[in-house]
């Protein structure tokens, strides 16, 4: 089995849903755990569950980085944080991959500087699932790594997510666009109308702009984007469905004429949200650096924390980097003549 690095101290509460994620991992046999936190606490917490047989490694670490801490500053100063500690242990090859749902800022300032970069990677980035109507997924690369890109970094994202979502999701030619305010080739900013141009030469799917519709409708597979659009994406679709979630709910409850009723729209409006729910997912990979890094909500529940276990061995058993790697110095080979 892979072994994940799991930080115990990252969600809204934790170590609950990071104790009992890696407990279900375990289980599952998803993957070994090293769960890092501060020992004493843990060990208690894996022994009043009856985990103390589990597939689990507790890893001492002393310092937690809050969601007030400063990303960089919290990486210099809480060299003994939870986070640190878990990327540490990806840098000694103790365990292929790290999960965490700390403050992001920490988590990416973190992988980025004790795990480096791959050869070829400007920019790491983030990508971000989508379900869609067609009961697949769609991914958006970069959702918040990269405020300011350009389209060599765009085009890097293509290749990343595009390897990404060929080996976790099992699709052979995943199909890959840019987000645009409009599909024409002519549409776009001076960002995405050079990027169209370079994506144009690479062996990808490429199937061109897209729009922001597209992120749900099931049209594409990879959507490339620069870090400050993909955020504002992300954080819209997440009000979104919480509203939609929260008005049907309010109007279900309020317009059933039976308890026959009850029962089947409850199940229909628990179905509808198991679609949009991030958990099935885990999180958001940081594609680019060394190793696994997958950043998970700070509300990560249980099954959250299980499935980015998950995710995480898998990317490592798929050999995603390697590919990422071979793909881009293909990409730079084809591109040296633009």
């Amino acid at each position: 089995m892979q072994t994940i690095a799991v930080d115990a101290m990252g969600t809204d509460a934790a170590p609950t849903p990071e104790i009992d994620g890696a407990i279900q991992a375990a289980k599952a046999r998803l993957a070994r755990v090293l769960l890092v936190g501060p020992e004493d606490r843990l060990k208690l917490e894996l022994a009043h569950r009856g985990a103390a047989r589990q597939a689990i490694e507790i890893v001492h670490a002393s310092e937690a980085v809050t969601m007030e801490d400063q990303g960089a500053r919290a990486f210099r100063r809480k060299r003994d944080s939870s986070i640190r500690v878990a990327a540490r242990l990806v840098n000694e090859g103790r365990a292929q991959g790290m999960i965490s749902a700390g403050n992001t800022g920490a988590v990416m300032t973190t992988a980025k500087l004790m795990l480096g970069p791959l050869e070829g990677v400007d920019r790491p980035a983030l990508a971000a699932v989508f379900p869609t109507a067609q009961g697949k997924a769609a991914v958006l690369v970069d959702v918040g790594a990269n405020i300011d890109s350009k389209p060599l970094h765009l085009e890097q994202f293509a290749v990343m997510g595009e390897v990404y979502y060929r080996v976790i999701f099992g699709v052979e030619r995943p199909r890959v666009g840019i987000l645009s305010n409009g599909e024409e080739e002519h549409k776009g900013n001076e960002l995405t109308r050079e990027t169209f141009k370079r994506l144009k030469q690479l062996p990808l799917n490429f199937i061109g702009n897209v729009e922001g519709r597209d992120l749900y409708n099931g049209r594409v597979d990879v959507i490339v984007t620069d870090g400050f659009t993909g955020n504002v994406a992300l954080k819209v679709s997440e009000g979104v469905v919480e509203a939609i979630s929260g008005l049907l709910k309010q109007a279900l409850s309020s317009t059933l004429p039976s308890k026959m009723g009850y029962v089947l729209s409850r199940k229909a409006f628990q179905n509808f949200k198991k679609r949009l729910d991030y958990s099935e997912y885990g999180g958001a990979p940081l594609l680019g650096v060394k190793g696994v890094c997958i950043i998970c909500h700070g509300g990560s529940s249980a099954h959250a924390i299980k499935n980015a276990i998950r995710v995480a061995a898998e990317f490592s058993e798929g050999r995603v980097n390697e590919k990422i790697e071979r793909e881009l110095a293909g990409a730079v080979a084809g591109l040296s003549k633009l």
